[in-house]
């Protein structure tokens, strides 16, 4: 499944790139450089056994295990104490990146609740593109019957692109559903 998106993007998308932004060789097309899921742990950080099976949940879906985040400083108000494990991450690159894009593109966003396509807005002045779930039971891997709580979670995809325009070409050839812009 990796494969299929990897192998379009170097036979057909990448000459394609090449021949709209009028560049001079394939090595100057924008390209997806990794990407980057964080997910936050919230009020169940009590809970060794919550946080264990969302690791889990969340190693099945990525394809590889995530990091545990820390706090940074204890706060008070939260009941937080330095060290407590607040979220995890994950950065993929090769194969895994490109499993995970395909799947994200064609069984995960299909599955949103009432979703209208992604926001052009959400691309920063270097070309990297921020997406926002709120809902992680919307993987195939995780089985919603088991999960005692859905957690959102960020996904960050780092491009080559050097201008949002650039990239927002590539995302669409790789089959984003972004919104048309009015």
């Amino acid at each position: 499944m990796s494969e299929r998106l990897q192998v379009k993007y170097k036979e057909e998308i990448l000459p394609e790139l090449v021949k709209e932004l009028k560049l001079e060789n394939s090595m100057s097309a924008p390209s997806i450089k990794k990407v980057s899921v964080n997910a936050g742990i919230g009020e169940f950080r009590e809970s060794h056994d919550a946080v264990e099976a969302f690791k889990e949940e969340m190693t099945a879906l990525l394809g590889q295990a995530p990091q545990e985040r820390p706090a940074k400083k204890a706060i008070s108000g939260f009941k937080l104490q330095k060290g407590d494990i607040v979220g995890i991450s994950a950065t993929l690159r090769g194969d895994k990146m490109w499993a995970f894009i395909d799947k994200l593109v064609n069984i995960v966003l299909p599955r949103v609740r009432d979703f209208r396509g992604l926001e052009t807005t959400a691309f920063d002045e270097h070309g990297n593109y921020s997406i926002g779930l709120d809902d992680h039971t919307i993987f195939p891997e995780v089985n919603p019957n088991k999960v005692k709580e859905s957690r959102p979670m960020q996904i960050n995809i780092v491009t080559s692109a050097e201008t949002k325009e650039a990239s927002e070409l590539l995302l669409r050839k790789l089959g984003f559903p972004l919104k048309k812009e009015k």
